[in-house]
């Protein structure tokens, strides 16, 4: 999938925008139900989790520029990798109806185990607020996405998810529409490129 914006947020929800974080996928040796592979991937640095992490809103400017020369920024960035495709495997078998592979699941609870073990509760002016123990850390970046991920799959909307048909896609988003009928992650992108593809396969009517 080739767009102007690099990271485009069509998901419904922040952990299925990173799990988008993507050109596309292809499936494994032509099977839907395997792992898709990966075809562009657009977070090839630490310096593109920081990028995408600001156009999500993550983090401000400031806290952007004081990570990108973190000690742990290469661990970081390879937990985050690793994460989000536990994400679309995770995410797919909730498409497809069955269990999670286990081994999917595991990466997924280090992780939300290492975000717990960072969240405090704090009461500021009158309110309590949930907050992080280590707030200039750059794995906040995956506490924060790994939190929104436990609160997304323990909800009913889990049953939403779709993953778009195109080809070189696989984007994964939420079906909001009133009768559960969104296809595309963007009708004028994917959608429009299969129109135009079953328009010239048409035989010439001369």
């Amino acid at each position: 999938m080739v767009t102007k914006a690099k990271f485009k947020f069509i998901a419904g929800t922040l952990c299925l925008d990173f799990v988008n974080t993507v050109g596309g996928r292809l499936p494994s040796a032509g099977n839907r139900r395997s792992p898709g592979l990966i075809v562009r991937d657009k977070l090839s640095t630490f310096a593109d989790l920081v990028e995408w992490s600001r156009a999500a809103r993550i983090l401000t400017a400031a806290e952007s520029r004081n990570l990108l020369g973190h000690s742990d920024a290469a661990d970081v960035f390879h937990r985050a990798i690793a994460l989000r495709e536990a994400l679309y495997r995770i995410a797919r078998a909730c498409v497809e109806s069955r269990t999670p592979p286990p081994a999917d699941l595991a990466i997924f609870n280090r992780e939300l185990a290492a975000a717990r073990a960072h969240e405090r509760l704090r009461f500021l002016r009158g309110n309590f607020v949930s907050a992080w123990d280590q707030p200039r850390h750059p794995a906040r970046i995956l506490w924060i996405i790994v939190r929104s991920a436990a609160r997304f799959f323990e909800s009913p909307s889990r049953a939403a998810i779709r993953e778009c048909p195109g080809q070189e896609c696989g984007w994964l988003f939420l079906d909001t529409s009133r009768n559960h009928s969104r296809r595309w992650c963007e009708m004028q992108i994917c959608g429009n490129r299969a129109k135009l593809r079953r328009f010239r396969g048409r035989p010439d009517p001369r």
